[in-house]
C-alpha cells in the first residue's frame, strides 16, 4: 500500500510540475507572439508615429527591440524555471 501511494504521489508531482513548465511556456510564448507579431507587424503604423534616435518606434521593435524582448524571456524562464524546480525537489543543486 506504502509504495502504491509514493507512485501516486510521484505522478501527482510530476503532473503538477509538466502543468507549472507548460504554462510558463505558453505565457512565454504568448509574450513571444505579440512582440514580434504586434508590434513588429500588426501595430506598426502607429508604433511609427513615434521616434527614438530618429528611428521610427516600429523599425525598431522590428530591428531591434523584439531580439532584446527575446533574450529578456531567456533569462526570464531559466529563472522561472530554476524557482519551479526548486518547488517540485527536481532541481540540479
Amino acid at each position: 500500500m506504502s509504495e502504491a501511494n509514493e507512485t501516486a504521489e510521484e505522478n501527482t508531482n510530476r503532473s503538477l510540475y509538466w502543468r507549472a513548465n507548460i504554462k510558463l511556456l505558453a505565457g512565454l510564448l504568448a509574450i513571444w507572439f505579440l512582440v514580434s507579431l504586434g508590434a513588429g507587424i500588426i501595430f506598426v503604423d502607429v508604433l511609427n508615429k513615434i521616434e527614438i534616435a530618429g528611428f521610427k518606434l516600429g523599425f525598431w521593435f522590428a530591428q531591434q527591440g523584439s531580439i532584446l524582448i527575446f533574450v529578456v524571456l531567456i533569462f526570464v524562464y531559466a529563472a522561472r524555471m530554476r524557482v519551479i524546480e526548486r518547488r517540485f525537489g527536481v532541481s540540479d543543486e
